[in-house]
């Protein structure tokens, strides 16, 4: 590494640099959100980055430390030590930057493989699960004293790029240009969650859902909120099935009952937590026709991959793919 880092704010030009304002001390801000879409589209005024499959993380380092934050503001940076390890010999000494950690199963990411990482803060416990974790950043908030969010974002891009040296554990989140059709339709046939489409000249909304960051996906899957579970048949231990909705306003509609993709760990797991919220009465706004239902608080939520919805607002074919802490279940709707 080089002795002294360059400006990053070199690579911007005149017009650019009249857009930055000078920025707080780095702290969390809530990252800006993408939209779903069903149709995917081409567009040279727009980038496609590959969605990835694992926790959104806002990295934030001031005077030299390094925090990692979730998307709800909780702290993970004894989660991933080694993410932070990777940011000490960086030069850039204050700063706030937008990106994914995952692990790999085989070439595609995967949050099911993640969850043996999740919460874990043991630092004697974490290499034990052979877990191996990456981040990749995607944005840049703040370098220095600088403001970066009313830039565009291919200069803000170009500031990343240029603000860190990337390597095994941090790495760059490239993208491609206007061929989003055919991007997506790569995406799908190597087995990838899917792309987010962004506006190339849009600012950055912290803590918005905008139309300018757009969801094309391969996959169906979502988070829902837990709110019951059945009891569990045969040699089964824990539960049965998670009885699980979204909300619609206020209320709490089911979606349906999702009995797979449970090993036994997270089935004693997962029944350990819901005991500790047990509650006698639904939370449901809908009617649950199921023998033998318990209830829960609706506090827990799963993200789960699911092949359709039915005429009827049920899951077709629902498997739970893990738990997530990094979003409040009061957030939880049906995407459209």
């Amino acid at each position: 590494m080089a002795d002294e880092m360059p400006d990053p704010l070199d690579v911007l030009g005149d017009d650019e640099r009249r857009l930055l304002r000078r920025a707080p001390r780095p702290g969390w801000q809530a990252p800006m959100l993408a939209t779903l879409t069903k149709k995917p589209f081409s567009d040279e005024r727009w980038i496609y980055e590959r969605k990835l499959d694992g926790v959104r993380v806002i990295a934030v380092r001031s005077r030299g430390q390094t925090t990692l934050w979730s998307r709800n503001h909780k702290d993970m940076t004894s989660t991933y030590p080694e993410i932070v390890q990777a940011f000490a010999p960086q030069q850039a000494q204050d700063f706030v930057a937008d990106g994914e950690i995952v692990a790999f199963d085989g070439r595609q990411t995967s949050f099911a493989k993640l969850q043996a990482r999740i919460n874990l803060a043991d630092p004697r416990r974490i290499p034990a699960t052979g877990v191996t974790v990456y981040l990749y950043l995607f944005d840049l908030l703040v370098v220095g004293d600088a403001d970066l969010t009313r830039l565009p974002l291919r200069a803000r891009k170009r500031v990343l790029r240029t603000t860190f040296e990337f390597g095994d554990r941090v790495r760059f989140s490239t993208h491609r240009n206007t061929e989003g059709e055919r991007f997506h339709a790569d995406a799908c046939a190597r087995g990838w969650e899917g792309l987010i489409a962004k506006r190339a000249d849009a600012p950055y909304q912290t803590g918005r859902r905008s139309r300018d960051w757009l969801k094309f996906k391969c996959v169906r899957d979502q988070e829902f909120v837990i709110g019951g579970f059945t009891d569990p048949e045969g040699s089964r231990q824990g539960f049965g099935a998670l009885l699980v909705g979204y909300y619609e306003g206020n209320r709490l509609r089911y979606a349906g009952k999702v009995g797979t993709g449970y090993n036994a760990l997270m089935l004693r797991d997962l029944r350990a937590r819901m005991d500790k919220i047990a509650q006698s009465s639904s939370p449901f706004a809908d009617p649950v026709r199921e023998r033998s239902a318990h209830w829960v608080g609706p506090e827990l939520v799963a993200q789960i991959g699911f092949t359709e919805w039915t005429s009827d607002g049920k899951l077709r074919h629902p498997r739970f793919v893990g738990l997530r802490t990094d979003k409040d279940a009061s957030e939880v709707v049906r995407e459209q």
